[in-house]
């Protein structure tokens, strides 16, 4: 059992890892600033305080008396952050300058960190791996291989130890719905078909049909939301029983294409979707799939959700 402050765990990922952390048996304090994050996601045997990354002061205080940190504070839109590169060094890369800074104040030595598949930008070999070289195409990518090196500094120089878990696409729902609040203004592909199936949109576009694939569709690793937050436990263990630091993957190793996407929604929803072809958009790589194997012997851990119809059940039960 560990107490540990989760640094934007009222979001859509982090309010799935503060459950994860409670089913555990862990003491959870969640840190959220609640711009994108929901207070009816924060379950009552977590305390929550109200509060920003770039509040030093306030972020050291939540941070006195926790074994660890999980780090799950970002901007994460990929377009934005091309358009307001000021907006995301701020939050992103200064933010978490600020949460590395309160942990040497407060002595706190483990961090878990959300970062991403974006660190390796197109990918010169698949399955990629963690020996891939990092070389984001995007500033939102950019921020998270950046951060992912300040913390290779800040364990070098001052002894905090790290985990940064590079997610491929995350996707679902907690099974049990005990989730009650939707993410906000997702971008995904995934919540874009519900927004579809449910007519908060007139159809939606699938923006490329002629790559090489198995049907034409991009192809991408769909990781869910679940098993992420079941790593981030795993990872605080780890750091705590061996203070050692790693980069690691988390994703299922299985290529699911747009077109399988959308099929298998309309299978699971039992109605036909609106959608139309659109040309490819400039830095889609035709296919991205993680190797995770280091993942799996580093922290012990395997994605549960395999099956991309009972993955997009989850999320239709949401809906529902």
């Amino acid at each position: 059992m560990a107490k540990i402050l989760v640094v934007g765990g009222a979001g859509y990922i982090g309010s799935h890892v503060v459950l994860e952390l409670l089913d555990k048996g862990h003491i959870v304090t969640i840190y959220d600033n609640l711009s994108t994050g929901q207070e009816i996601n924060l379950p009552q045997k977590a305390a929550f305080i109200k509060g920003d990354i770039l509040d030093f002061e306030s972020l050291t205080k939540a941070m006195e008396g926790a074994d660890a940190v999980i780090h799950l504070a970002a901007k994460k839109a990929v377009g934005e952050s091309m358009e307001k590169p000021d907006y995301y060094a701020s939050n992103n890369i200064a933010g978490s300058v600020n949460i590395l800074n309160a942990m040497l104040k407060t002595n706190v030595k483990h961090i878990v960190f959300s970062s991403s598949a974006a660190v390796y930008g197109m990918p010169r070999y698949l399955p990629i791996d963690e020996k891939h070289e990092k070389n984001p195409i995007n500033f939102y990518g950019y921020t998270k291989s950046l951060i992912e090196d300040l913390m290779a500094w800040y364990a070098d120089l001052k002894g905090i130890n790290y985990i940064a878990l590079r997610y491929f696409n995350a996707v679902g729902y907690d099974s049990a719905k005990r989730i009650k609040g939707k993410e906000k203004n997702p971008q995904n592909l995934l919540p874009i078909i519900m927004d579809a199936a449910t007519s908060r949109r007139d159809g939606f576009l699938i923006f490329g049909s002629d790559y090489t694939t198995k049907d034409g569709t991009c192809e991408r690793d769909y990781i869910h939301v679940s098993d992420l937050a079941t790593a981030h436990e795993k990872a605080i263990l780890k750091l705590m029983s061996d203070a050692q630091s790693y980069r690691l993957n988390l994703g299922t190793g299985k290529a699911v294409s747009v077109q399988e996407m959308v099929n298998a929604a309309e299978y699971v929803i039992g109605k036909k979707l609106d959608y139309k072809y659109a040309p490819r958009r400039a830095g889609d790589p035709a296919v991205l799939v993680a190797n995770s194997e280091l993942a799996r012997q580093v922290l012990d851990w395997a994605p549960k959700y395999t099956d991309i119809k009972e993955i997009i059940e989850t999320t239709w039960n949401m809906e529902k």
